[in-house]
């Protein structure tokens, strides 16, 4: 027989939702709230972070990272700046490439489309570590990409060795500067440890490596993302476009891509996200070098913590990283969002707020009514 007390019913509910709740705060809530004790404390790595020899420092290492002149400072700053060059390197091209490949692996006329799904997809399932050493390998200097170059008379770099930067190699190429002397303007000021010379230097040698590498193992999984939302569209709409007679550039424009304007804006998410925490390659291919300039947060915070033993100032590290991901992520949602969606839920807030203040002009009319009757 059915229970018809609300108690009990809720009751059951709590019961259902209790193992989920109680993983969650053993392996999520309680080592966030761990984390965040051991950014304001000074624990060493020895013993037990909630023991009396810890001792409390408040913003001690937040304020040594973002607000005291120093090398700590200066390597977060480093180590943001490599990853906002990788960040706009890496996601629009692993973007522009996995909605490429969806196009061409989802034609109907297309011989082999399951191999050509796999295969593209195969490198995503791959270990990366196992990735980034192979990468290590035809990136070297006699290695197989350099050895192609030749075929062209390109003499190429000694790849993951090359801490120069690609705005000063393509300034220094057209003759805007001199990378041996570069302009005193940008090399005198500083912003946060770091002259104008440093921050404009653009993305290593080193690392735009590891960002083909990244964009060839990423978009294969990201491509499954595309490919699912081209077969959801409806068959219908693209014949009616070519009745309307619109080519295939027509077609994509204004047809597939408004279509998949919620899958777009998904990959770009992940791909954020994903690229503001690398860690990996960095881990396997330079550890940070050459001369810091492959150098990420998420790298940045394990040797803060692993290597120098500093565990406070790792951990705070990390809730720099999660807030700036935070911050960005909400802003590249906004900036991404449709205007006509976004207006129209807009108006829709609009007129809930009329009609319950017109409801309450009208309770309050009807009471003093009755009160003065």
């Amino acid at each position: 027989m059915k229970s018809r007390d609300p108690q009990r019913q809720e009751g059951a509910g709590w019961l259902f939702v209790a193992p989920a709740i109680i993983v969650l705060g053993l392996f999520l809530i309680a080592p966030i709230g761990m984390a965040l004790w051991v950014s304001l404390s000074d624990w060493s790595g020895r013993g037990s972070p909630i023991s009396t020899e810890v001792n409390f420092v408040g913003t001690e290492n937040y304020s040594a990272l973002l607000a005291e002149p120093g090398l700590a400072r200066q390597d977060l700053m480093i180590s943001f700046r490599n990853t906002f060059y990788y960040v706009i390197g890496v996601v629009p091209l692993q973007t522009a490439l996995a909605l490429s490949l969806a196009v061409l692996v989802n034609g109907r006329f297309l011989r082999g489309r399951t191999f050509f799904r796999t295969a593209f997809y195969f490198p995503s399932v791959v270990s990366s570590v196992a990735i980034s050493l192979l990468f290590l390998f035809l990136f070297a200097g006699s290695g197989a990409i350099n050895n192609v170059l030749a075929w062209f008379g390109v003499n190429g770099p000694n790849w993951f060795q090359d801490s120069r930067g690609l705005i000063h190699i393509l300034g220094d190429a057209v003759g805007i500067w001199s990378i041996a002397d570069p302009p005193g303007w940008m090399t005198d000021p500083t912003v946060m440890g770091m002259s104008f010379w440093q921050w404009f230097s653009g993305p290593s040698v080193a690392l735009s490596a590891i960002m083909m590498q990244v964009i060839w193992t990423t978009a294969g999984t990201f491509m499954l993302m595309f490919l699912a939302a081209l077969q959801d569209l409806p068959v219908e709409v693209e014949e009616a476009a070519i009745v309307e007679g619109a080519n295939k550039w027509q077609r994509f424009m204004n047809v597939t891509v408004p279509h998949l304007r919620p899958t777009i804006l998904l990959v770009v998410t992940l791909g954020f996200i994903g690229t503001w925490q690398v860690f990996d390659q960095m881990y396997v291919m330079t550890q940070g070098g050459p001369a810091k300039t492959t150098l990420t947060p998420a790298y940045l915070s394990y040797q803060a913590a692993f290597t120098n033993g500093n565990w406070g100032q790792g951990a705070a590290i990390a809730f720099i990283l999660f807030a700036l991901i935070f911050i960005l992520t909400t802003v590249q949602r906004w900036l991404m969002r449709d205007k006509y969606e976004w207006a129209q839920k807009k108006a829709d807030r609009r007129l809930r707020r009329q009609q319950r203040r017109q409801h309450r002009e009208t309770v309050n009319e009807l009471q003093r009514k009755a009160q003065s009757s």
